[in-house]
């Protein structure tokens, strides 16, 4: 699953840096002399910087001289779809970044090189659970994780000083929920949460033991109605109370973001990068934004989050793999992970990697959740579930007086039916 990481003025920064490598164009590395091996790769728009990405080729270029690069930087609006028409065909990129959701859905159409001798030389034991996890299909491991990024919460400093709060002292649901409690005063909400914010579910969810769907028999089935996903949509419902956001809609409808930026909001759950949206539209806020890890259920583990982010895979098509693993073991190895996620924010791809973004308040309070990190079922048929997406629908039923296990159990239903039917 992918994440737009950059926001605002950042999009548009780098949109302008990158306008001469849009989809389809080539930043080349190397002088393609005659003996080396010409390596096209794509990379997501907005996935790396353009400062990034030029430090990155001349490094790779200097190292590997054999090796011509070719960079072509592809939008993520309609990628599933021409992934799945280049792995099918004979002229298929020699490396692909995909979501990290998406590698089980490409695996299955026997298109992606099996990596699985690899996760040894690559550092696979320190690998982030929920990228190198979705990477796997089957037993084997496809995808290589490349980048994380996951929610947290960001808080206003003054309000929360204001209201007697000590960031630092909420570890645990309990104290969360009293915390969020005391700042939930007047025209001020607690927290604006929106009653169809799946992925904060999911990871209550995860919190309590429960799954959204578990794989019985070869079948997989939803699990909405299963005792600790029942337990993780009881929370949801007292912290979502503490505040007035819609229960009819996700955290994009308003941009929770810009809800926040009004002013009249303590805290809100989002990847660090929506803190530059706040700042953006509300300029007085700037420095007033913190950041801390979504709490757990007990103080010595913070909260399961969703991992979002990116996975590197080669085409089994690819004519120059040997070339394409030497990429993959560069630019997901440490030298170049560290010097990314500064770069870029982001958390890296193994959790032995993590003080490399200490510096970085927001980045550092991911890090510590992403040890915490899940994935959505790793199979195709998932896909089929986001597409209809149920899980909103019983949200917004729960949470407008609608009986709980009648309504998990109907919508685990209906995830059990999407998920099949697909496969």
């Amino acid at each position: 699953m992918k994440f737009r990481m950059l926001t605002g003025a950042s999009v548009l920064t780098a949109a302008l840096l990158l306008s001469g490598c849009s989809s389809g164009s080539d930043d080349a590395a190397g002088d393609g002399a005659g003996g080396t091996s010409e390596l096209t790769v794509w990379l997501m728009r907005d996935s790396v910087s353009a400062a990034f990405q030029k430090e990155f080729a001349t490094a790779f270029a200097a190292d590997h001289p054999d090796i011509h690069l070719k960079i072509q930087i592809q939008e993520w609006d309609g990628i599933g779809q021409k992934v799945t028409a280049a792995l099918a065909g004979n002229d298929a990129p020699d490396v692909i970044e995909v979501g990290n959701t998406q590698v089980a859905q490409y695996a299955q159409s026997g298109g992606l090189l099996d990596l699985s001798d690899k996760k040894s030389d690559l550092g696979g034991d320190t690998w982030l659970k929920g990228l190198a996890e979705p990477g796997a299909w089957e037993g084997k491991q496809y995808g290589i994780p490349y980048y994380a990024a996951n929610r947290v919460v960001v808080y206003r400093k003054d309000l929360f000083q204001r209201a007697g709060v000590d960031p630092a002292a909420v570890k645990t649901r309990d104290q969360w929920l009293a915390a969020t409690g005391k700042l939930n005063k007047g025209d001020q909400q607690g927290i604006y949460l929106t009653g169809q914010t799946w992925y904060a579910l999911a990871g209550f969810i995860w919190d309590e033991g429960g799954d959204l769907a578990v794989q019985r028999d070869g079948r997989w089935q939803g699990a909405l109605d299963t005792p600790g996903a029942l337990a993780g949509m009881e929370f949801y419902r007292r912290l979502q109370a503490l505040g007035r956001g819609p229960k009819d809609a996700d955290e994009a409808n308003p941009p929770q973001a810009e809800v926040m930026a009004k002013g009249k909001v303590a805290q809100i759950i989002a990847t660090p990068g929506g803190a530059n949206v706040v700042t953006e539209q509300n300029p007085r806020l700037k420095g007033k934004l913190g950041f801390f890890p979504i709490p757990g259920k007990s103080a010595d583990k913070p909260g399961a989050v969703f991992t979002g982010g990116s996975d590197l895979v080669i085409p089994a098509a690819s004519r120059h793999q040997d070339a394409a693993y030497t990429f993959v073991k560069e630019l997901t190895g440490d030298t170049w992970q560290k010097k990314l996620a500064l770069a870029m924010s982001y958390v890296p791809n193994k959790t032995s990697l993590a003080a490399a973004v200490a510096s970085d308040p927001g980045a550092a309070a991911m890090a510590v959740g992403a040890a915490q990190g899940h994935a959505t079922p790793n199979t195709p048929g998932w896909a089929a579930v986001e597409a209809e997406n149920p899980i909103k629908d019983y949200m917004t039923a729960v949470l407008t007086g609608g009986d709980l296990e009648r309504e998990a159990a109907k919508t685990s239903e209906e995830i059990t039916r999407a998920m099949n039917d697909a496969s």
